[in-house]
């Protein structure tokens, strides 16, 4: 009876999957708002009462794409701020795990740069919610750098909250970066698009940075 139920769970997850995967595709060209369930499970090919028995709703889809997309970037998160380099060396490193995420997961990050501020308001408050938890995680980091001594709380989470929003900005640099290369619009080469986004992100990075050392003068 064990591996029935085993069988059967395994299934329902696969199907689970499978829909999640589908909206996601659908997803490139079209916001959550305007998506219907049964778009859904006909690229799937199950019948539209099924997609209740994974998900209350199309938003709550929603929801768990928000927790795909971005359950899983929190140790990278804190890395980029870790204290055991320089900034420049943290700076670089920053960028690179984003653009390396970018160019992995190119739906993903699109889906929550049009979603953040979408219409559908549980996604918008599970991506709200993800990134203040971001936010929080960072501040714990940056309070172990000895360059935030004298630093208050609240001007910490302040700071966290830069960092995370830059992290955003970056990600979207390389994906219009890489939207563009799709589309044949770049007149340059690849690599040349990507070390220009790179450059821009590096260049905003190293502003809060110095904001950030001059911050208690």
């Amino acid at each position: 009876m064990s591996h029935i139920l085993g069988v059967r769970q395994a299934q329902k997850q696969k199907t689970r999957q499978a829909l999640m995967d589908a909206a996601l595709g659908l997803l490139e060209e079209q916001s959550l708002s305007s998506l219907g369930l049964r778009e859904v499970t006909r690229a799937v090919g199950v019948a539209p009462t099924a997609f209740y028995r994974h998900f209350p709703s199309v938003a709550d889809l929603g929801v768990a794409l928000v927790e795909e997309a971005l359950g899983s970037l929190h140790p990278m998160i804190r890395t980029t701020v870790s204290p055991a380099e320089d900034s420049d060396e943290r700076i670089a490193r920053a960028v690179e795990l984003i653009a390396g995420h970018v160019a992995a997961h190119p739906a993903h990050v699109r889906f929550i740069a049009r979603e953040r501020h979408g219409g559908v308001q549980p996604v918008r408050d599970a991506i709200r919610e993800q990134l203040a938890r971001f936010a929080r995680e960072v501040k714990t980091e940056l309070a172990k750098d000895p360059l935030s001594a004298g630093w208050s709380d609240a001007d910490l989470l302040m700071l966290a909250g830069l960092y995370v929003d830059q992290m955003l900005v970056t990600g979207s640099l390389f994906l219009e970066a890489l939207e563009a290369q799709e589309a044949h619009e770049a007149q340059e080469a690849p690599d040349e698009v990507r070390r220009r986004a790179a450059d821009i992100a590096t260049r905003q990075m190293r502003l809060i940075s110095i904001g950030r050392r001059h911050w208690l003068d």
